[in-house]
């Protein structure tokens, strides 16, 4: 089949994520491997509105793989929101004669994509972009795995201090509406809680298991906290916790934006590679309007309308590992 797909565009959206430049230089790569036009976007849709695009060649994302970030920048756009502003960005599009359009963001970015192709037939592919891997019908996302080893590395450091001082570190990683970063990293060092959106938290729970700690003389604890725990944080957390057990050395550590930053993994590296090699794929060959996500190593493709509806689920078997490992 002949292929009608000559111009291509792609754009990060939403929060940054590192791998988010492997899997731009992958889409750019194959397209011009294809013989395709590539165009980049800045500052993700707003760029589109604004017509801030321009065409890439090889060299535009030479030495980018191993940085953190987005060469192309992102915004979050509410003009997007309006169909007058989704007009405005099919124009930028329609000017050049770009016929798709790839998309590396979360759910949000993907609402978006869905729209501009029901409203001005443009072919979109998603990407799932995101740290906090709370897309379903994908084993990983973009930066998910580089986030959780910052989030780890951090935590063992804090564990270090918490041991010389026989001290309670509350530690609050990102996850505003998924605690996946929680679970991944408070398993991988130890932690004695971990506090989730997706969970009630129960705080009697956490104050008896401190207390049969302390009678067991384990005097190091380290409760890590989703950003999104419906407590409130790792402030609330420590702040019912002291004045439970006043006699209890507690701090609190909120690790913040480190986790979206620094070098992507080896892992999101090869995924953002396969996931961006696969969307020029996809436009070639006329899958238009899917997310493109990887299960059981298997490429999976959804269609984009459906992402937003639907997040992953913690599985329960990695609660039940977390209390039996603790113990």
């Amino acid at each position: 089949m002949e292929n009608k797909i000559k111009r291509i565009a792609v754009l990060t959206s939403g929060g940054d994520a590192p791998g988010m430049n492997a899997a731009v230089r992958a889409v750019v790569r194959t397209g011009i491997y294809y013989g395709l036009e590539v165009y980049g976007v800045m500052r993700g849709y707003q760029g589109l509105i604004e017509e801030d695009i321009f065409k890439m060649e090889s060299r535009s994302v030479a030495n980018i793989i191993q940085r953190g970030g987005t060469v192309l920048k992102t915004a979050r756009c509410k003009e997007f929101y309006t169909y007058e502003g989704r007009k405005k960005a099919s124009e930028t599009l329609q000017k050049r004669g770009i016929d798709g359009l790839v998309v590396i963001g979360g759910d949000g970015s993907f609402r978006g994509a869905t729209l501009l192709g029901q409203e001005f037939g443009i072919g979109c592919i998603g990407l799932a972009g995101t740290i906090d891997k709370d897309i379903a019908g994908t084993d990983y996302t973009i930066g998910f795995d580089t986030a959780v080893n910052t989030a780890v590395e951090a935590i063992d450091k804090i564990r270090d201090t918490a041991d010389a001082h026989d001290r309670l570190f509350i530690v609050e990683v990102m996850g505003r509406d998924a605690g996946y970063i929680a679970i991944y990293s408070g398993i991988a060092t130890g932690a004695g809680n971990i506090l989730i959106p997706e969970r009630k938290t129960d705080m009697e729970s956490v104050i008896a298991f401190l207390v049969e700690r302390e009678r067991r003389k384990k005097l190091v604890n380290i409760i890590v906290v989703a950003e999104g725990d419906e407590f409130g944080g790792a402030n609330e957390v420590a702040k019912y916790v002291k004045e439970r057990l006043p006699n209890i050395d507690t701090r609190v550590c909120i690790l913040g934006h480190i986790q979206r930053g620094g070098s992507p993994s080896a892992l999101d590296r090869l995924i953002a590679s396969r996931m961006g090699y696969h969307a020029v794929e996809s436009l070639i060959h006329g899958r238009h309007n899917v997310f493109i996500g990887i299960l059981n190593n298997r490429l999976n493709y959804v269609p984009l309308d459906s992402i937003g509806k639907q997040k992953g689920h913690i599985n329960e078997e990695w609660i039940k590992i977390m209390k039996v490992l603790a113990y």
